[in-house]
């Protein structure tokens, strides 16, 4: 929708036709069907050149040949001129060859509407500015209490691991990447922490683990942390109970307490969780394992979004065409080994490479790698 910088009414109207007609069709019949049928003042030509009524909007959908939508047309013009020139569309009872029927949906008071809106935002922000001084208050308290929970931190034994003070009196453990990591949740009042400091897991971990009811890591949201994860199961076995991981991409050493309490809450079950890993894993390395000719065949995705190329017989690329027109160009070919699309894979598009009898496609990217027996790589996995 688009508003004159000094509307004051919007005027909304849903059309409907027996048949199929064009924007332009519409545009055409609003204007020549409304001449002449109000005053000279009201005509639409004349009010649109000076600017009192702007651009007209339609929006249209087909829907078994026949064609509905709305039109919207922002008025400068007082409520009575703007009530007149909706019921006026109204009498447009034929659109091209195809019956019509407009009726006025709703003419919305523009100012009346922004007005509503400015107080809601005015209100958020008002709320938003009190949470803020709340939040700055309880920030301070938090900050100076964390003095007094972080210079608890210590070192466990002569490991070399950080950990918090309570790792050997508390009846659970929580285990994590690195210092920083053991710091932050001190500061949050968590201090039955300890780090595994890096890789190589020291046995003397296991030792403090075998004392506890439950041991869980909490580990960063990276492929880092999956590997550690990993590795502390190796070491730790049963004793592992649960693993939580930061949010992805994200590291434990600057979460929020919040999102320290809500991810340290939903850890998943050690084996769960590791069984999972694995699996992913396995997928990945399930997709490095790419053809070299298909890597070789790759090299000729289109420069352009949307376009195909076909792979031929002898491994040459035919010429970049209109994805839609992939169909249509493939029952003219003999021996396409292959289609580059440059497209995200999607239903619609596995839907045109199936018609064309295609078997193997590439594309820059793809969630899947086998639908209804077509076979599709995706650039990002090599």
């Amino acid at each position: 929708m688009r508003e004159s910088a000094n509307a004051k009414y919007m005027i909304r109207v849903s059309v409907k036709l027996d048949g199929q007609a064009k924007r332009k069709d519409i545009i055409g019949a609003i204007f020549g069907q409304t001449e002449g049928l109000m005053p000279e003042a009201l005509d639409l030509r004349k009010l649109q050149r000076s600017g009192r009524i702007g651009h007209i909007d339609v929006n249209l959908d087909s829907n078994k040949g026949k064609i509905s939508g709305m039109i919207e047309i922002p008025s400068t013009l007082e409520n009575v001129e703007s009530a007149i020139i909706g019921a006026a569309l109204e009498t447009i009872e034929r659109i091209g060859p195809s019956a019509s029927k407009l009726e006025v949906v709703e003419i919305t008071n523009i100012r009346s509407a922004k007005r509503t809106s400015m107080v809601d935002r005015a209100k958020d922000l008002l709320l938003d500015i009190v949470r803020q001084r709340d939040a700055d208050a309880t920030g301070l308290i938090d900050e100076v209490r964390s003095v007094l929970t972080t210079s608890e931190v210590t070192t466990y034994k002569d490991t070399g691991m950080t950990c918090g003070p309570n790792v050997e009196e508390s009846d659970a453990l929580i285990i994590v990447e690195g210092r920083n990591d053991v710091m932050n949740l001190a500061s949050c009042g968590i201090k039955n922490v300890i780090a595994v400091m890096g890789a190589g897991i020291d046995s003397s971990l296991l030792d403090l683990a075998k004392s506890k009811t439950m041991v869980k890591a909490f580990l960063d949201g990276d492929r880092g942390g999956k590997m550690i994860a990993l590795e502390l199961s190796g070491v730790l076995g049963d004793k592992l109970t649960h693993i939580a991981f930061a949010p992805d991409g994200r590291e434990v050493e600057h979460l929020e307490k919040k999102l320290i309490g809500k991810h340290l809450g939903q850890a998943e079950v050690a084996n769960k969780a590791i069984a999972r890993i694995q699996a992913s894993e396995g997928d990945e390395d399930e997709k490095n394992e790419v053809p070299e000719s298909i890597i070789q065949w790759a090299e000729n995705m289109p420069s352009k979004a949307n376009q195909a190329v076909f792979i031929l017989e002898d491994d040459s690329a035919s010429e970049p065409m209109s994805a839609k027109d992939m169909v249509s160009q493939a029952s003219e070919m003999n021996g396409v080994q292959a289609v580059i699309i440059k497209s995200k894979w999607s239903d619609s598009l596995m839907e045109k490479v199936s018609e064309s009898g295609i078997e193997t496609v590439i594309v820059p990217k793809s969630d899947v790698s086998n639908q209804n027996g077509i076979t599709i790589y995706s650039t990002d996995d090599f």
